[in-house]
């Protein structure tokens, strides 16, 4: 049987149910014991009617639970029904569902083609105009790194710092800072650049949190900086497994800061709202700059941050490899800046207990309303949308219609189809932890079978127009890493790995990868998405982990009549000298045949220069082919001599767990 893809947006509408049958009865026995079940989370509790979204074994969406009138519901849903059995009782659903295909979306394979383009349908949140972006790349970037990139209007782009900033933010506040993260550490020190030192800059982060929460909570006790340990509480209308599922194997995924702020033009008094989003948590391990050493700053900048959770015992006093760190996060002003504060409060009231919240509806002589930071001609404007992946168990007021809230819940873009095109993909070379683990090599083969199925579809495309092309050319998959030749003055550790072990393989060999944090696209220079979710089911589900992320562009700075040239093109830039250690003028065409073949072959010469066995210099850059081989139908294969990863006994195309199920490793 043929395969279909379907690519576009599904309506759901479920009317109404009839005759459905309701077991319990209406004594008050049975209703009492009902409630007593509902209460301790055993038995079947009070009836939960709901509808679920299934596409084979995905699920992609659920109605809200119906409380109030469980024997004669009527409800919006996203599809039905979680068996694919028919409803007992005879009793039947009036149900009406519309596909719009992708190509129907005048917007589609076209790019944002004006400045009026509304956003991406079906969100919480609208797009949000006049605003400010600030992106970074990793936490810190000092003044030694600064690439010439020219942009539009004769400027250049200047790297904006994260932690830098970050500070700045927290001790200017007055009125609140509010901080979400999976992981928050007070320990932690923002400013570590003694050339670019603040007065107080040296203090750790007195107030901010693997994942350290119990030693954070214990900080604060007794302050007026209120922490709350908050796990990830299931939506209504699971089942009790399902429940449990969600409470122990799920978590709080976003990191944001929302503080107020002064004004920019100081002027005046008042105060405004800024927000931080992005992929870094405020906590250990995390601190790093573009030039990603491996042993050079365990005596400074990493002396009492030194993270390795790749290696069994790995600890400073044995000396390096330590894990690299790369992220990407940025800052939002103007009224997106709010959006990201309602996600807060949101959360706050659904689990934060007590309310704290300050209302500052009522400090509008304090604080100023949602407002724009920027003037319409500003050629620096951004419009910005933010997208968040929760469900009403972790923020309180989720919306119950679908045109409250979003129905759609992927974000999809592509790149124009018959046009020359090319996607560059860069994961982490393993997902952190050691590598040989089950649940890491199960990760693996999950990744594997993702690669093979996309390069398949581009194999049996190319062949259905008569073209033999290398599928790199088309789609290329990337992991970055490290190696340093050892110099005079180098942090000396007081006791050695284990003889033969994995740590002391990586440190002899001088190599380690750069663990990649960052969630971040970028389309054609003109739009980017960065935020705290990864491409994969835990992420995308809703239901699992919490997640949030904001997609931006410059409407003076669109790809319509030539390439765009604005802040977006200038950090793709950054990112790509950072990884490459070098620009070239065919990286200004990132979709030519030009360019795809020159990174291509750089990331491959890079390779070759990490695994081997002799080390003459520093690695140049970073950026390396993701070690595996592409056969004639688009199976995924070792490449020659290359079934484990340098300096470990774990296998690069992963292994299918017989014991972990997929809901941990997918």
């Amino acid at each position: 049987m043929a395969q279909i893809l379907l690519h576009g947006t599904l309506h759901a509408t479920i009317y109404e149910v009839d005759r459905l049958h309701v077991a319990g009865g209406g004594n008050f026995l049975s209703k009492f014991v009902e409630n007593v079940e509902e209460k301790i989370g055993f038995g079947k509790g009070t009836p939960k009617i709901y509808a679920t979204i299934d596409l084979e074994k995905a699920r992609v969406g659920r109605t809200r639970i119906i409380e109030k009138e469980p024997n004669n519901p009527r409800w919006w849903v996203e599809i039905l029904d979680k068996d694919k059995n028919p409803i007992h009782e005879g009793s039947k659903i009036h149900v009406r569902l519309q596909f719009f295909d992708v190509s129907r979306d005048r917007n589609w394979a076209r790019g944002i083609k004006s400045a009026k383009f509304p956003g991406v349908p079906y969100t919480f949140y609208p797009q949000r105009t006049g605003c400010r972006v600030s992106l970074y790349q990793d936490a810190h970037v000092p003044d030694n790194f600064i690439p010439k990139i020219p942009l539009s209007g004769g400027i250049h782009y200047e790297p904006h710092r994260c932690w830098e900033d970050v500070f700045d933010a927290i001790t200017n506040a007055k009125h609140f800072i509010y901080i979400t993260g999976w992981s928050v550490y007070t320990e932690i020190t923002l400013i570590r650049d003694s050339r670019r030192s603040k007065p107080g800059g040296d203090i750790t982060l007195d107030g901010l949190m693997a994942t350290h929460d119990e030693e954070t909570e214990h900080y604060f006790q007794g302050t007026d900086v209120h922490c709350v340990l908050c796990p990830r509480n299931p939506d209504d209308g699971g089942s009790f497994v399902q429940d449990l599922q969600i409470s122990t194997m799920f978590t709080h995924h976003q990191k944001i800061v929302v503080v107020d702020s002064d004004l920019p033009s100081g002027e005046s008094e008042k105060r405004r709202v800024v927000s931080f989003v992005g992929g870094i948590d405020l906590c250990d391990g995390r601190y790093d700059t573009p030039f990603h050493s491996l042993f050079r700053t365990l005596d400074t900048a990493h002396h009492d941050d030194f993270h390795q959770p790749n290696f069994t015992g790995a600890a400073i006093t044995k000396g390096g490899p330590r894990e690299p760190w790369h992220d990407i996060h940025s800052r939002l002003e103007g009224p997106i800046a709010w959006d990201v504060l309602f996600n807060f409060e949101q959360r706050w009231r659904k689990q934060g207990g007590k309310d704290l919240l300050i209302n500052l509806r009522e400090l509008d002589d304090v604080i100023i309303p949602p407002s724009p930071v920027t003037y319409p001609d500003d050629q620096e404007t951004w419009n910005v949308q933010l997208f968040r992946s929760i469900d009403g168990g972790a923020a309180f007021g989720f919306p119950e219609t679908p045109e409250e809230a979003a129905r759609a819940g992927l974000i999809v873009s592509k790149i124009e189809a018959g046009e020359r095109f090319t996607v560059y993909v860069v994961v982490p070379m393993w997902p952190e932890g050691i590598p040989e683990s089950a649940s890491v090599q199960a990760i693996l083969d999950w990744q594997r079978r993702t690669m093979e199925m996309m390069y398949k579809d581009i194999v049996q495309a190319l062949r259905a127009k008569g073209i033999e092309e290398d599928p790199r050319n088309y789609l290329t998959f990337f992991c970055l890493g490290n190696r340093e030749v050892k110099k005079s003055g180098e942090y000396e550790p007081s006791e050695q790995p284990e003889p033969d072990s994995d740590y002391q393989k990586a440190q002899e060999a001088r190599r380690f990868m750069i663990y990649v944090h960052a969630k971040m696209m970028i389309v054609d220079d003109e739009y980017i998405i960065v935020g705290s979710a990864n491409i994969n089911q835990r992420s995308m589900d809703g239901a699992r982990d919490s997640e949030i992320a904001m997609g931006a562009y410059q409407p003076y700075h669109l790809a319509t009549r030539q390439p765009a040239r604005g802040q977006i093109h200038g950090f793709r830039m950054a990112l790509w000298y950072e990884h490459l250690g070098m620009l070239d003028n065919t990286f200004i065409r990132p979709e030519s045949e030009e360019c795809v073949a020159k990174v291509n072959e750089i990331a491959d010469r890079y390779w070759d220069l990490y695994a081997s066995e002799e080390l003459e210099r520093d690695l140049p850059g970073h950026l390396l082919r993701y070690p595996v081989g592409i056969a004639s139908e688009g199976e995924i294969t070792e490449l020659p001599g290359t079934e484990f990863f340098p300096d470990t006994k774990a296998r690069i195309l992963g292994s299918k767990s017989d014991y972990l199920p997929p809901i941990l490793t997918t």
